[in-house]
């Protein structure tokens, strides 16, 4: 019995981008070009590659519906998204691709029977591992997210923003101690 199928899969995708567009939504948008070293991503620039995330799964897995990973060239498939980083969009356009990537994927998402998620991918060779379930290179498009979304939390920080996330936990300690104060 499997307690995590595609609805479940689709409403936490769902929920971390929501996450994502509020910080989005937070940033000023003159702090979008803000990089915490020369080398990093901008802020604006790795909205866009949060945005994109989700590409490769729904190329291979939906469109294609490969079951090895073998031949696809995957250099040819970023290029395009990494000069979409580089295109210098203004912050109402990066939040509403945020948001219609939210939608495309999380619809697609919620299609999926749980036959499909348990067929296994195979990578190409010297892949580690060597293959993959459906499901599992479904769930990384949440945990690469949550890896830039920690990012982009530090860099609220370091452009004077205190994230959303933290902001309503202060809100609600405040509460807490507020009520515990009380006679």
């Amino acid at each position: 019995m499997n307690y995590y199928g595609a609805k479940e899969l689709a409403a936490a995708f769902r929920t971390v981008r929501n996450n994502t567009i509020q910080i989005a939504e937070d940033i000023p948008e003159d702090k979008y070009g803000f990089r915490a070293t020369p080398e990093n991503r901008s802020i604006g620039e790795m909205l866009i590659h949060i945005a994109h995330i989700p590409d490769f799964p729904y190329e291979a897995l939906g469109v294609q519906k490969r079951t090895s990973m073998t031949g696809f060239d995957f250099m040819a498939f970023i290029e395009p998204r990494i000069a979409d980083e580089k295109s210098g969009k203004r912050k109402a356009e990066i939040v509403k691709q945020l948001k219609d990537g939210r939608d495309h994927f999380a619809n697609w998402l919620e299609t999926l029977p749980e036959s499909f998620l348990g067929e296994v991918v195979t990578m190409p060779p010297g892949g580690e591992p060597p293959s993959r379930s459906r499901f599992d290179m479904i769930m990384s498009v949440k945990e690469h997210e949550m890896h830039h979304r920690g990012q982009l939390m530090l860099l609220e920080r370091m452009v004077g923003v205190v994230p959303h996330l933290t902001r309503r936990m202060e809100e609600t300690r405040a509460r807490m101690q507020q009520a515990a104060a009380k006679p």
